[in-house]
């Protein structure tokens, strides 16, 4: 067990990247009832922002700003960080400031990356070694893309997401996201899933090459998501603003949807886009694509 009074800094503050899936494969379903997945993770530059402040009452408290979001044990900040103070027996609490901008129930995981960011910002507030295969065992008993928010960058994702290879940095995209203003049942689009009905599947093999290549054009091209099988019947609106952003540059929805990605090379390209999403009424925001290692940069 480690002392309560285990440093001297009072507050950290972490940023939770937002992330899209390059390529959402569905393999098979497993005994466990899950689906087995392939996937290629990519990290966005829009970020919710957590302030980590800790206090003597042994208490985990959080509170949210811009969005109505549970404060309470469901929420997937405080779970990370009670998870952590159990594991290394910390005496002290944590009071969380999450201050939300990633849009909620979007396929961006959100809620994922907060808690990530909790995990690494608390190894950093609390002295606590970096111990990689804790940490990702507590973020997989968190949420199936949890690991990958640990560190960010790009990577494959194999099993439910959960186990994560890193792989070389994508190359560099400006990226449109847009939303059309309704949320998506992650369980029902997974229910409405048909695997032996589904004729084209993504080639994770073929992106991978692109992405250590650094080709471009190559990575747009092999952009793919069989999901997208189950949720345009389900919301045609998500098909339509698919197709609508397709006219631009290359497009694909994000996991369940319902929010759509778009990438570009140039800027100039993407600006065009979110206003006129804008303009349209759609809710539409300007990103970029992100390096990873944020276990590295934390420590």
């Amino acid at each position: 067990m480690l002392p309560a009074n285990i440093g001297s800094m009072q507050t950290v503050e972490e940023k939770a990247w937002a992330k899209i899936n390059l390529t959402l494969d569905i393999i098979g379903k497993r005994p466990d009832g899950y689906h087995e997945l392939l996937t290629v993770f990519q990290a966005l530059a829009l970020h919710d922002t957590l302030s980590l402040s800790r206090n003597n009452t042994g208490m985990i408290t959080l509170s949210v700003g811009n969005a109505p979001l549970p404060t309470d044990g469901t929420n997937l900040a405080g779970r990370a960080a009670r998870l952590l103070q159990k594991q290394y027996g910390i005496q002290e609490g944590v009071h969380i400031i999450l201050d939300k901008k990633i849009p909620i129930a979007a396929g961006l995981g959100g809620g994922s990356s907060d808690a990530a960011a909790v995990l690494r910002g608390l190894v950093r507030l609390w002295r606590l070694p970096l111990e990689r295969d804790t940490l990702y065992s507590l973020a997989e008993t968190l949420g199936s893309d949890v690991p990958f928010c640990l560190e960010g960058g790009t990577a494959l994702g194999r099993g439910r997401g959960e186990k994560v290879e890193i792989l070389p940095p994508c190359p560099h995209f400006f990226v449109v996201l847009a939303n059309p203003g309704f949320a998506v049942s992650t369980a029902a689009v997974y229910q409405a899933f048909r695997l032996h009905e589904t004729r084209e599947r993504p080639d994770t093999e073929a992106m991978c090459a692109a992405i250590a290549s650094g080709d471009r054009s190559a990575v747009g091209a092999h952009l793919n998501n069989v999901l997208e099988t189950a949720t345009f019947p389900l919301f045609p609106k998500v098909g339509e603003l698919k197709s609508r952003m397709s006219l631009a540059g290359s497009a694909l929805m994000c996991g369940s949807g319902p929010t759509v990605f778009a990438l570009f090379h140039d800027r100039g390209e993407a600006v065009e886009l979110y206003r006129a999403l804008q303009q349209e009424g759609c809710s539409a925001w300007l990103t970029q694509t992100v390096a990873g290692n944020l276990l590295e940069v934390g420590k």
